[in-house]
């Protein structure tokens, strides 16, 4: 799929691997990319005059069907959202209720997906973002592991069901983001411990992640399968 002059929903596109893919698509001459997250405001996108933010909750369904209804058909579907709750450490020293709050990434991206096909283009793409620990999961990730292996079983099996439409995951593994609120030593201390064991031990760049996902878009023969962008974290 060329990129030019299509429109483009980008579910946590203010922020991280969401944000990196917002520029990167907005370069690349898309029509209009809806660059959506819970708190749009805080972005540096304003000025960029083919993104319009959103702001919205991708748990509220009704505000959901509404904005689809509004924008109409585009052509590609991308959630990039973490969801906002993660629970970690062992299961068994686990709140539960965090564990289930987990989940919230699950039905925000059934949400997404289950409300967009109506107005997604016959051969228009969804692309979803997962997780390493979905397929190695490493002590403490039990609820990572769960949600990103529900997510990518969602996608594989979806994909039969909605072709010509093609559905794809990018898994990424450990990536330099916002989300990890460390700053100076603590946070090169903390991307240094959690890589050393990766074939590639350094932290992976939210631009390359956003690359994977550009693949996922552009290749018309790749749906119902999974796109690792991990530093080797499954061969470590």
């Amino acid at each position: 799929m060329d990129i030019q002059n299509k429109k483009i929903v980008v579910f946590g596109g203010t922020s991280g691997i969401g944000l990196s893919t917002t520029i990167l698509l907005s370069k690349m001459k898309a029509e209009c990319i809806y660059a959506i997250s819970r708190n749009p405001e805080k972005s540096n996108l304003k000025n960029i005059s083919n993104v319009e933010l959103i702001k919205m909750d991708v748990l509220d369904e009704n505000n959901l069907a509404s904005f689809y209804d509004k924008i109409g058909k585009y052509d590609v579907l991308i959630n990039a959202a973490t969801g906002g709750e993660r629970a970690l450490g062992p299961f068994m020293n686990m709140n539960l209720e965090g564990y289930r709050n987990s989940f919230k990434k699950l039905w925000g991206y059934t949400n997404t997906v289950r409300l967009g096909l109506s107005q997604l283009s016959k051969n228009g793409c969804i692309v979803l973002v997962s997780g390493s620990p979905a397929r190695k999961c490493k002590p403490g990730q039990i609820a990572l592991a769960s949600v990103g292996g529900a997510v990518e079983a969602f996608s594989r099996s979806l994909a039969s069901e909605i072709k010509p439409i093609r559905i794809n995951i990018v898994s990424p593994g450990i990536i330099d983001t916002p989300m990890v609120a460390l700053e100076g030593k603590d946070r090169d201390d903390f991307y240094k411990n959690a890589t050393k064991d990766n074939l590639i031990p350094r932290a992976g760049k939210a631009d390359e992640v956003s690359q994977a996902i550009l693949f996922a878009i552009q290749n018309d023969f790749v749906t119902g399968t999974t796109i690792d962008v991990d530093g080797g974290w499954l061969n470590s």
